[in-house]
């Protein structure tokens, strides 16, 4: 995902693509589908001659593209306006800027402008309650994991993560820097949480399923690892929750070929190859019935607000969705080709 609807806000990681490309593309636009358009066929001339594209979706409407970024060339073409508005800081260096706000006929918007306003006033109300409806839900969740922090056996979960890091990387040092690079692994979309692990993690020969309940180190195990991984100068990749973008649900080691991330609720995966591994942390935390029941009303109450938050989300969506088709209706094509064009001479399409 580019960005996620958070139980902490909007959140995305796109500030740390930008301060580290080479070359990054703001493309500037009201809310449009037309730059998922530009954006796909962009991505689709670089996998063509062989490039690996990462492609960031957008959690309102997923089978939109709101960002690319080409790994070996180091580039990052990224819508920059909505819902989150990056601006550029090395202007006539690594960063350049395309504004498509005078691709758009003004007078077929302020025909409709009475419309759009009312539909941008619902949005706002509608995002407003589902935002909250997340806030909600992390601090129930928040209850949730202080009821299993407090009966997790953490001297076994310390040893295990040591013995994590023996098994992984051994004597191994590589004698450079990391790269090190983060990801929204999900988002709430309007079905549901949705997350790209399978995708993320495909090609990976070593795919380790972490299964644990809520609050029983997941997220601080791999954080530990990435950061033993850092220090041996080996490349890392992040993939940060989707309701606690705090929170670590995925860490990628591309030169091992390995990766563990969280496989259970909302996000539960089982082994798909006979090379992928479960990695239980469920039996390091002690059975107690007074807590189980605690756990069963909290679970309900955490899932009344995420279903609450979905609904908001479809309400959301529509008007979103909405909102995108009146800015595509009101395109001037020539001069959305020419700014298209100049991308393509920035980028050397």
């Amino acid at each position: 995902m580019g960005t996620a609807y958070t139980g902490r806000g909007i959140a995305h990681k796109y500030d740390t693509l930008i301060a580290t490309a080479q070359k990054t593309v703001f493309l500037k636009a009201p809310p449009s589908n037309a730059l998922s358009d530009v954006l796909n066929d962009a991505a689709a001339h670089f996998i063509k001659r062989g490039f690996d594209v990462d492609r960031f979706n957008n959690p309102v409407d997923p089978d939109n593209t709101d960002a690319i970024f080409v790994r070996d060339l180091d580039l990052f073409i990224l819508q920059a306006s909505h819902p989150v508005s990056l601006e550029p800081a090395e202007l006539g260096g690594r960063h350049h800027v395309i504004s498509f706000y005078d691709a758009f006929d003004e007078g077929k918007l302020q025909a409709r402008s009475t419309e759009m306003t009312a539909f941008v006033e619902e949005s706002n109300k509608v995002l407003l309650k589902m935002m909250n409806a997340m806030s909600d839900a992390l601090r129930i969740h928040d209850d949730w994991e202080q009821v299993n922090i407090a009966r997790m056996m953490w001297m076994e979960h310390e040893q295990l993560i040591e013995s994590l890091k023996k098994e992984l990387f051994g004597s191994m040092n590589l004698h450079k820097k990391s790269t090190v690079s983060h990801r929204i692994a999900g988002s709430l979309s309007p079905g549901g949480s949705r997350d790209f692990l399978p995708s993320i993690t495909s090609r990976m020969k070593r795919r380790i399923l972490m299964k644990g309940l809520s609050g029983t180190g997941k997220s601080t195990m791999l954080k530990k690892l990435g950061k033993e991984a850092e220090r041996r100068g080996i490349d890392v990749l992040y993939g940060w929750c989707g309701l606690d973008p705090t929170s670590v649900d995925l860490l990628l080691l591309p030169e091992l070929s390995v990766c563990l991330f969280d496989a259970t609720q909302p996000h539960e995966y089982d082994p798909e190859s006979p090379l992928d591994e479960i990695l239980d942390l469920v039996s390091l935390c002690m059975e107690d019935a007074e807590a189980e029941e605690k756990i069963g009303e909290i679970s309900s109450m955490y899932k009344e607000k995420i279903m609450d938050a979905t609904g908001y989300m479809h309400a959301y969506a529509q008007s979103e969705n909405w909102l995108r088709e009146v800015m595509d209706q009101a395109i001037v094509r020539k001069t959305f080709e020419e700014k298209t064009r100049q991308l393509s001479k920035w980028i050397d399409l």
